[in-house]
């Protein structure tokens, strides 16, 4: 991929969703993440192998928001009306080359600003789990500096000790994930 897909993604639309999740519209990537931003649909995956490790991904430094920190396996937004597993499944083959069904978990909604590039991330986001083993067959550079599996226990620890490695969302979708295993 060439920094003008990356461009190009930010043309892309969103789902712009009121405060219970309930869809009110669309506008592009980049105008939902302008300042103030605007509350939209996405989606966090993470993935767990045989073991229980969780597969983490550094962001690439070309991404519009967030660069070059450490993020749960792979995140997007789905388009306007499209299935949130599909959409998921879709971004995970596009950004590491990894086949694998997912479930969804639950859902959280934040806001953070990027001191760095100016953007805001507000979005209701929906997490999904799935299993995988072994290296990612093609992580996209464009997508991923980096990944590694890590125990979540030490993830978490690692959060909690210099959150500002780590994006802004992943303490939500550990929250999920650890509620989602205390109710199961």
């Amino acid at each position: 991929m060439t920094r003008a897909t990356v461009t190009d993604r930010e043309a892309l639309p969103v789902e712009l969703v009121d405060e219970h999740g309930q869809a009110i519209g669309a506008c592009p990537v980049a105008q939902a993440h302008a300042a103030p931003g605007r509350l939209h649909r996405a989606f966090s995956v993470l993935l767990f192998d045989a073991d229980g490790r969780v597969l983490v991904q550094q962001r690439a430094g070309v991404k519009t928001r967030f660069p070059l920190l450490w993020t749960n396996t792979c995140c997007g937004h789905p388009a306007p009306g499209t299935k949130i597993a599909a959409a998921a499944a879709d971004r995970l083959v596009e950004e590491l080359g990894v086949h694998t069904e997912l479930t969804e978990v639950g859902t959280f909604t934040y806001r953070a600003a990027d001191p760095g590039t100016g953007r805001v991330e507000h979005e209701w986001d929906h997490v999904l789990v799935g299993r995988f083993d072994g290296r990612p067959p093609r992580p996209d550079p464009a997508e991923i500096a980096d990944h590694a599996w890590v125990w979540p226990a030490d993830l978490a620890e690692a959060l909690a000790a210099d959150p500002s490695r780590y994006t802004p969302w992943l303490s939500g979708v550990l929250t999920v994930i650890g509620d989602n295993e205390q109710d199961g």
